[in-house]
């Protein structure tokens, strides 16, 4: 009796030992690639450079934020791709149509919002695998923008429609908001009943069914979340650009992904946090960076995104596979 208790007791440490171990790892790669972009570049190593990785990461960290519900609940959301430029059309037509900053942000993470509702539907009602669903209305929220705008560029008139670009202690205003939505995400997913049950959800979404989780709700809402941020940092590159246009923000979908994943999230479900995102995000951003500041063409660029996402699932689809070995070790009498 003893011996079985103290394998119960054992068996949530296998996880957090995952996890942080995961982190750890992250961590060391980022601080590998700040070093070897400092010994590189001689204007890496600047509190300014700093800043502008921070700076131009944050639209791509909202994406991530909403990619990390979906999938730690074992789903993942391709249509932000579509979404982003959506948004950012939005805000800057109604803000040129005299909407106030605020409505038009507003009606913009509508747009975001009823589009999540179309893939849980799609998803959830028709019952479509998330894959070709969000893939498909990626398809169409893009071409939606292409169509709106002529394939155009939309400029924002009004030279005050950014509030978001004034600065708080060396960040802009929506780096201090990426902050703070990372902070409220952790929290959610971390300490509510809500983001337990999404954790479950990845898990085993049978045996989250049979303990009386409403698992259709929790699905609707995984996809709304994704549309909301997607649609939010479209408002915030909106502003940024004091633009909108069809053809910036198209590549979220595989940036948000490889870094939710390279966070240690897995592609099955039930595993990943808003830490782990943080620093995907950051990774890329400095990756990105660092190349730019070579003057490496763009598309390397996507190369190396490429490249690091194939790493980051093939080491996650490792750890997962170490992991539940050692479990069922565990768990044997």
């Amino acid at each position: 009796m003893t011996k079985q208790l103290e394998q119960r007791r054992a068996k949530p440490v296998l996880l957090v030992d995952l996890i942080g171990k995961n982190l750890v790892g992250v961590g060391g790669f980022l601080l590998i690639v700040i070093v070897y972009f400092g010994l590189t570049t001689d204007k890496f190593l600047t509190m300014p450079n700093f800043a502008n990785i921070i700076a131009t990461a944050c639209v791509i960290g909202i994406v991530s934020i909403g990619q990390t519900f979906a999938l730690v609940a074992g789903g993942f959301d391709l249509s932000v791709g579509g979404i982003l430029p959506l948004g950012a059309i939005t805000f800057a037509t109604l803000s040129n149509a005299g909407f106030s900053v605020l409505t038009s942000s507003m009606l913009a993470m509508c747009v975001g919002l009823v589009a999540g509702l179309i893939n849980a539907t799609i998803i959830y009602v028709i019952g479509i695998n998330p894959l070709i669903a969000t893939l498909a209305t990626w398809s169409i929220f893009g071409g939606l923008a292409f169509t709106i705008t002529g394939g155009m560029t939309i400029p924002v008139n009004d030279l005050d429609a950014g509030p978001l670009n004034a600065r708080l202690a060396g960040l802009p205003l929506y780096a201090w908001l990426t902050i703070g939505l990372a902070i409220v995400a952790f929290a959610v997913l971390r300490f509510t009943v809500y983001g337990r049950l999404l954790y479950a959800l990845g898990g085993n979404r049978d045996a989250t069914w049979l303990a009386g989780a409403r698992v259709g709700l929790l699905g609707v809402s995984i996809y709304v979340i994704c549309g909301l941020m997607a649609s939010l940092a479209g408002v915030v590159l909106a502003q940024q650009l004091l633009a909108g246009a069809p053809t910036v923000g198209g590549d979220a979908a595989l940036d948000s992904i490889t870094a939710v994943v390279l966070g240690g999230a897995a592609l099955s479900g039930g595993l990943g946090g808003i830490g782990g995102t943080v620093l995907g995000v950051l990774v890329l951003g400095t990756v990105q960076n660092g190349m730019a500041l070579q003057q490496i063409p763009s598309f390397y660029q996507q190369i190396a995104t490429g490249v690091i996402l194939l790493l980051a699932v093939g080491i996650g689809q490792l750890k997962t596979i170490n992991y539940s070995r050692r479990k069922s070790r565990r768990d044997r009498p």
